[in-house]
């Protein structure tokens, strides 16, 4: 601080003029704005994905890379080079001129011990003075990619994703009916307690689901739903407030003249929602479908709770967590699994994002 001051004194005393921040051109300050502004992005980024990033570094280890602490991050183990019929390991030897070159230690030794170049075998050991247990090993990039066949065959992967796409996507076509038509008939039709219809449904948003667990689980039970797919499809058929709203907003942009235009041609209600509106919404639908899809991917509460006894049509969510506690001794198994998992989502999403930010964006909702 005191440096400035004085270098600002000198600046004055000297008769320089002093260049203020805000006396920057305005090209410039762009520039130092729009850097910062990508540092702070990647910064974010950065710590945003990094377990994603351990995750899958995990996946590709085997355990005993997982055991050793002087490991690197990734996926590496103790380089070993093949001399005269003995496999020898590799470790980091400083030289005398100074630098460290990877040598196969052949004869270890307290105070001295020979190695050999593993880029030339055929030339004499190399005599090392000093403690070949203080060295560190040298590591090769090894990608275990048996892991994933491993856990794919030890979750039962296929049943589990039969299960999983079914009860997502039976659920995303049930509650994309249900969901349209009420949005549908809220955002174009006048009817008797309209807004207190629509109030009570978007107030249901707040209800925790835990709430109604008890009574529809004993309403499931008493009817012999428990023990299949039913609770967790049959119920998307009668709507769900968050899509409700989302469609609704959605069809609330869409100009009334269509409906009028419609009508004038001879359409009814039904065949004005299928031709005219229907394509129209076509990226809301798209978003609905996308939202609903990942959160039954995801949900594990529901599916546990009428599933427990029926591992054959447990979805990926609860297989997941049985396999972790199978083995939970084996991180890099369970790290494999976790992102077996998140393939298809992510791939999903990958393809659809464009239409489903534009949902998103045009309903003025994200859920």
């Amino acid at each position: 601080m005191s440096s400035l001051t004085s270098t600002v004194e000198r600046l004055q005393s000297s008769g320089e003029p002093t260049r203020r921040f805000g006396d920057t051109d305005g090209g410039i300050r762009k520039i130092l704005a729009a850097g910062l502004v990508t540092m702070v992005a990647t910064g974010i980024a950065i710590v945003y994905l990094s377990p994603l990033a351990y995750m899958g570094a995990t996946a590709l280890k085997t355990e005993a890379m997982i055991q050793d602490f002087r490991a690197p991050l990734y996926p590496a183990a103790p380089g070993q080079v093949a001399y005269d019929g003995e496999e020898l390991d590799l470790y980091e030897v400083s030289l005398p001129d100074g630098s460290t070159a990877n040598l196969a230690l052949l004869q270890p030794g307290r105070q001295a011990s020979m190695y050999v170049d593993p880029d030339d075998l055929e030339a004499a050991p190399i005599e090392w003075e000093g403690n070949w247990r203080q060295l560190e090993p040298a590591y090769t990039f090894s990608p275990q990619t048996d892991n994933f066949s491993a856990a794919w065959e030890q979750m039962d992967f296929l049943v589990l994703l039969r299960n999983t796409v079914a009860i997502a996507g039976l659920g995303m076509i049930g509650t994309l009916i249900a969901s349209t038509l009420v949005a549908y008939g809220l955002s174009r039709f006048q009817m008797p307690f309209k807004r207190t219809i629509f109030i009570v449904l978007v107030a249901t948003i707040i209800l925790p689901r835990f709430v109604t667990l008890v009574p529809t689980y004993a309403l499931f039970f008493k009817i012999g739903w428990v023990g299949t797919w039913l609770p967790l499809i049959i119920p998307h058929f009668f709507g769900n407030a968050y899509n409700v709203f989302l469609l609704r907003q959605y069809f609330l942009t869409l100009p009334k003249d269509l409906d009028e235009a419609a009508a004038i041609d001879g359409a009814g209600p039904l065949r004005t929602l299928w031709s005219v509106l229907l394509p129209q919404a076509r990226p809301a639908l798209v978003a609905v479908g996308i939202f609903h899809f990942f959160y039954a991917w995801n949900d594990f509460f529901e599916p546990l709770v009428y599933l427990s006894t029926r591992r054959d049509l447990q979805p990926i969510a609860v297989g997941l967590q049985v396999f972790n506690t199978l083995f939970d001794t084996s991180p890099h198994l369970i790290q494999a699994g976790a992102l077996l998992a998140l393939a298809i989502p992510l791939v999903i999403f990958f393809f659809a994002q464009r239409v489903f930010l534009k949902g998103i964006d045009l309903s003025g909702v994200s859920k």
